[in-house]
């Protein structure tokens, strides 16, 4: 059975635009945050990475930093843009802790976990969010 692609919209209602190429992101590891039915953790949010965040993200048991060559993963630093999980999203929201996102490369689809205004308020290309 082939894995049917969601349609590549972000949260204002335009066309997905690429999150990042260098690190390669996206649950399809195509550069963008698109999704589908089988990504049960929707890696739809386009972050910026902090320091902050990923020693978050490590403590809560998912080391973004160190690289997995096995996986193609280099491991990410603060200033690189990843396709983070919604829920981790909203609870690095919750706990003061959340990076910043690209409205224009985050999937409609993170809006089923994350409030549109919680996006916005986390935004970095904010002039496109009204």
């Amino acid at each position: 059975m082939a894995i049917r692609m969601d349609p590549s919209v972000n949260v204002l209602g335009g066309a997905l635009e690429p999150c990042s190429t260098a690190p390669m992101t996206g649950f399809f590891r195509n550069g963008a945050c698109d999704t589908c039915a089988e990504d049960q953790g929707s890696h739809t949010v386009c972050a910026v990475m902090t320091d902050e965040f990923l020693a978050y993200s490590r403590y809560l048991g998912n080391d973004l930093t160190t690289p997995r060559p096995e996986f193609s993963f280099p491991g990410l630093k603060a200033g690189d843009r990843w396709c983070l999980c919604a829920g981790r999203f909203l609870q690095a929201c919750q706990e003061g802790v959340a990076p910043r996102v690209l409205l224009c490369a985050t999937h409609a689809r993170a809006l089923e976990v994350v409030p549109r205004d919680v996006l916005e308020a986390h935004a970095l290309d904010s002039d496109d969010a009204g």
